[in-house]
C-alpha cells in the first residue's frame, strides 16, 4: 500500500476536544472489556487508538460498554465472537494499520471499520476506502453523526441481526440481492457528440422518472469522470464518488453499495457521482467502469450512466456493455453533423440500431431545421422530441429535475414517455408499493 503524507500530527487532539495524555513509562490501560453488544442488531463497538485520551473520548460517545484497545494487534484476539464495529482513531491512519484492516476485510466479514481523523485528505480517503474502511469522519465529532454511522455499518455486517450481510425489502423478509441475481437490471447509457445538447438533463430526468415508476432500485452513475454535473443537478452533497466504488470492486456488495451511494430524497433514485477532482479520471479504466455497472445491475433494475460528449476508452467500453443507448442531439447543423459521425462510430462497434434511441432536444426551436428531414438525414427515427421550455434552465438552477419540479410540463411528459420505453409491465410500481425496495 502506498505511503500516506498525513497532514495532521497524531498528538494534536484539539479537534477532538481532549487533551493528550502526559508521557509515562507505564503501559496504557488498553483492555477490551467484553465487547458487549451495543447496537440494536447485536453488534459490539470497539475503539482503537494509541492514545488513551482519544480512546476514552470516542468510547464515551456510546456510554458504558464500548471496548477499547491501544492497537489493532491487541483487538484481533477478541474478534470472531460476533459482529463488531471498530472505530479507528487518528493513530490508525498509517499504512500498516490500513493494511491490517484490508486483511480483516477478507478474513473477518463480521467486522466493519470507521476511521475518525483530525483532517480528511484525498489521499487518506482513497487509501482508507481501498483498505475496506466503511466510512471516514473528521473532527470535531458530532455524536449523533458518529452513532448513526456506526449503526449503519453495523446493519451491513455478517452475523448481525438476521445474519444477512445486506439489507432487505421492508416487510417481505426476502433477500433482494438473491431475487435480482436471476434477473439482472438494464444498463442505459446517455451520450451525445456535442456539449450543451442537454445530455445530463436527459439522464437525470430519465433516471428520476424510472425511480418513481419502477418497483426495483434505480441507480444513476455520473460517467463524466472529469467534470460531471449530476450531483449539482440533483442538489446532492455526496460523501462518496465513483472513485470509492472502483477502488473496492472486489468487495462491493449490497451493504457497501448502500453506503457509497447518495439518495435523491424526492424520487428514491440512488446516485454515484463523478470524482470531485478531475485528475482521478485518469486512474479509472473502461474495464473497471464496466465491471462496476455489472455489479450494480445485480442489485438494481436500471443503471443509467451519464457519459461525456466524446469518445474514449471508458465511453466506448460502457456503450458496448449497454443494453440501450440514448443519443441526445440539439437542432443545429454542427450537432446533427456530429451525431451522424457518432452513429457511424457506433455502427463500427456493431451496436444494433434497435438499441439506439435518438432524443431531439429543443425540437420546437425556430431554427429552420425540419425534424423529419433531420431524421431522414440520420436514418434514425427520434424516440423523443423534447420541446424548448424555460422550466428546464429553472429546474437546473434549482437542482430539481423537471419531472419533479414541473411534472405537468410538456418537457416532463416527453421524458416520462421515453422512460416508459424501458419499463415492462411487471416492473411498474404498484400504487401502494414502497419507493425504495432495496436501497432506501
Amino acid at each position: 500500500m502506498e505511503d500516506l503524507d498525513l497532514s495532521f500530527g497524531l498528538d494534536d487532539f484539539s479537534d477532538f476536544g481532549v487533551e493528550p495524555e502526559p508521557e509515562t513509562t507505564e503501559e496504557p490501560d488498553s483492555s477490551v472489556p467484553g465487547l458487549r453488544p451495543q447496537m440494536s442488531n447485536g453488534a459490539a463497538v470497539a475503539v482503537v487508538d494509541a492514545d488513551q485520551a482519544v480512546r476514552d473520548y470516542l468510547a464515551a460517545q456510546f456510554g458504558e460498554g464500548a471496548g477499547t484497545a491501544s492497537s489493532l494487534t491487541e483487538l484481533e484476539g477478541r474478534l470472531g465472537m460476533g459482529p463488531v464495529v471498530v472505530i479507528l482513531g487518528p493513530s490508525c491512519a498509517d499504512p500498516s494499520d490500513l493494511a491490517t484492516i484490508q486483511t480483516w476485510t477478507r478474513t473477518h466479514p463480521e467486522v466493519g471499520s470507521i476511521l475518525v481523523t483530525s483532517e480528511v485528505s484525498t489521499a487518506l480517503l482513497q487509501s482508507a476506502m481501498r483498505a475496506g474502511v466503511r466510512d471516514v469522519l473528521s473532527a470535531p465529532i458530532d455524536q449523533m453523526q458518529l452513532q448513526d454511522t456506526v449503526e449503519r455499518v453495523a446493519e451491513g455486517l455478517v452475523g448481525s441481526g438476521s445474519g444477512k450481510s445486506m439489507a432487505v425489502a421492508p416487510g417481505d423478509g426476502e433477500d433482494v440481492l438473491n431475487e435480482l441475481e436471476g434477473d439482472p437490471g438494464m444498463i442505459i447509457t446517455v451520450f451525445s457528440t456535442k456539449g450543451g445538447s442537454g445530455k445530463s438533463v436527459t439522464a437525470t430526468n430519465i433516471a428520476c422518472s424510472l425511480a418513481m415508476r419502477s418497483d426495483r432500485p434505480v441507480v444513476l452513475i455520473d460517467g463524466h469522470l472529469q467534470f460531471g454535473d449530476v450531483a449539482v443537478m440533483l442538489k446532492l452533497q455526496p460523501t462518496h464518488t465513483v472513485v470509492d466504488a472502483v477502488t473496492q470492486l472486489d468487495k462491493l456488495d449490497a451493504g457497501l453499495m448502500q453506503q457509497l451511494m447518495t439518495t435523491h430524497e424526492d424520487t428514491g433514485l440512488r446516485v454515484l457521482p463523478a470524482p470531485m477532482e478531475p485528475t482521478f479520471a485518469d486512474q479509472i479504466t473502461g474495464e473497471q467502469m464496466v465491471r462496476l455497472c455489472e455489479i450494480i445491475k445485480r442489485f438494481a433494475g436500471h443503471v443509467i450512466i451519464d457519459l461525456p460528449a466524446y469518445f474514449n476508452d471508458v465511453v466506448l467500453s460502457l456503450i458496448e456493455a449497454s443494453d440501450e443507448v440514448i443519443m441526445v442531439a440539439g437542432l443545429d447543423i454542427p450537432n446533427i453533423k456530429n451525431v451522424k459521425i457518432g452513429l457511424t462510430t457506433l455502427a463500427l462497434l456493431d451496436i444494433p440500431k434497435e438499441r439506439l434511441h435518438l432524443v431531439l432536444n429543443r425540437s420546437d426551436s425556430k431554427v429552420k431545421l425540419d425534424v423529419n428531414e433531420v431524421e431522414r438525414t440520420l436514418q434514425v427515427h427520434a424516440a423523443a422530441r423534447v420541446p424548448s421550455d424555460v422550466v428546464v434552465p429553472i429546474s437546473v438552477n434549482k437542482g430539481s429535475p423537471v419531472v419533479v419540479s414541473a411534472a405537468k410540463s410538456s418537457v416532463a411528459r416527453a421524458f416520462e414517455e421515453l422512460a416508459m420505453r424501458f419499463l415492462d409491465g411487471a416492473a411498474l410500481k404498484a400504487q401502494t408499493s414502497s419507493k425504495r425496495r432495496f436501497f432506501g
